[in-house]
């Protein structure tokens, strides 16, 4: 199945019902006076969340919805019936901009909450209503008004709470696969997430928790590169990051000097999103003698002398059991906290606020950018050049195995 999280789409409201010029005429009845009804309203256009769904690739496929207009009034004061309301099914973390103004509208994170993207039309009013002792013979009625037409871009942020955060190759996607129900591609050659993954960590009957796994970040991950930062906004739900270093890296890098330019490129996508808890995993351990182990922990400690660091090997079952009950408890003490401390719940909210407008802005920049090197090239294949030409790009779709 393909995972899409981005689309556009087109809603429109419908018109509100005419109001209907008409008076009574019947055998005996003199001077019946006006009897035109009014139209009914418009009908509305509504998103609603839906736990079912996890990718908002049926938009691809179609992008435009429109609910049903008012019909008009009639005779003998009889009022047309409401348009019938639109309900469109979209998955839960679904952010809602208005393309046109850049507003944005909603906020869809929790299961049924619905959303008014698109009002219908104000019905029409009919002739009876303008009857006075004054005007006992009205001529006028006035007529239903359109209903709200909008461009749409929805943005889908996976709910988890949990987000597992590192390099291409660090280990990510065979830790979730050990220690939930999710099953991601996983080999023994290098290669990157193409998609994210949600997995269930289940601790006990009545204990579980969400984690995310993320394509892995690179170096200028905050600027576009890489597959990473066109997920990283999926990290911004996530209440603790669980930032995994492959201890002997296939480059010969230094593990410390990859945690930091890591956080660094979170911290430029989003200077609100580094104070979420992070902590750190040491990934691939069981390649480590005990004596290399120990100084690599030591220099992720002085480094990070606030953090949370466990030596973990999701291969060798090693330190799995101890961060996943580690990482519940400390998501029932947040919950737990929130509900005491109104300050703190508060704080978190807070946060949560200013984490959505940094993804928002990083989202408009990113944009900006790509709308002025499509103009670039435009414009550069406008010019009368020799020689040969790079061929096109593609447009790629990633593919969720």
């Amino acid at each position: 199945m393909q995972f899409i999280d981005e689309a556009s789409i087109r809603v429109q409201a419908g018109k509100g019902g005419n109001g209907c010029l008409s008076f009574r005429r019947e055998k005996y009845v003199e001077r019946g006076g006006p009897d035109g009804g009014n139209g009914g309203d418009g009908g509305n256009v509504f998103l609603v969340a839906d736990e079912a769904l996890n990718t908002l690739i049926d938009f691809r496929y179609q992008p435009a919805y429109q609910a049903r207009n008012g019909q008009g009034g009639g005779s003998r004061n009889k009022t047309g019936a409401r348009g019938e309301d639109i309900y469109v099914k979209v998955p839960m973390g679904t952010t809602v901009v208005d393309e046109e103004t850049q507003e944005v509208l909603g906020d869809l994170s929790a299961p049924e909450q619905i959303l008014l993207v698109a009002e219908g039309g104000s019905r029409g009013l009919g002739n009876a209503t303008f009857k006075s002792s004054t005007n006992r013979a009205p001529r006028k009625t006035t007529p239903g008004q359109l209903g709200e037409i909008r461009r749409l871009r929805l943005q889908l942020k996976l709910l988890a709470d949990v987000g597992l955060l590192g390099l291409p190759n660090a280990g990510k996607s065979t830790l979730i696969g050990q220690v939930s129900a999710a099953n991601p591609k996983v080999a023994d050659y290098p290669f990157t997430t193409l998609a994210p993954s949600l997995g269930v960590v289940r601790i006990a009957a009545d204990a579980s928790f969400v984690m995310a796994d993320i394509p892995g970040l690179i170096v200028g991950a905050a600027q576009g590169a890489g597959l990473g930062a066109q997920f990283l906004r999926h990290l911004s739900r996530t209440k603790v990051l669980l930032h995994l270093v492959d201890v002997l890296p296939e480059d010969q890098s230094d593990p410390v000097d990859n945690a930091l330019a890591i956080e660094q490129e979170l911290a430029e996508y989003s200077e609100a999103l580094i104070e979420r808890p992070i902590w750190i995993g040491l990934s691939k351990v069981d390649q480590l003698d005990d004596e290399a182990l120990n100084i690599m922990l030591q220099e992720m400690a002085e480094t990070f002398p606030e953090r949370p660091i466990y030596a973990l090997s999701a291969l060798g079952d090693i330190g799995l059991t101890t961060v996943t009950r580690d990482l519940m408890q400390f998501l029932q003490e947040q919950l737990q906290r929130a509900a005491d401390d109104p300050d703190f719940a508060t704080y978190l909210s807070e946060l949560e606020r200013r984490i959505s407008d940094d993804v928002y802005l990083h989202s408009q920049r990113m944009r900006i950018k790509r709308l002025g090197e499509s103009e670039e090239e435009e414009s550069f294949d406008d010019e009368d050049v020799s020689g040969d030409l790079d061929e096109p790009e593609t447009e790629v779709i990633y593919v969720r195995e």
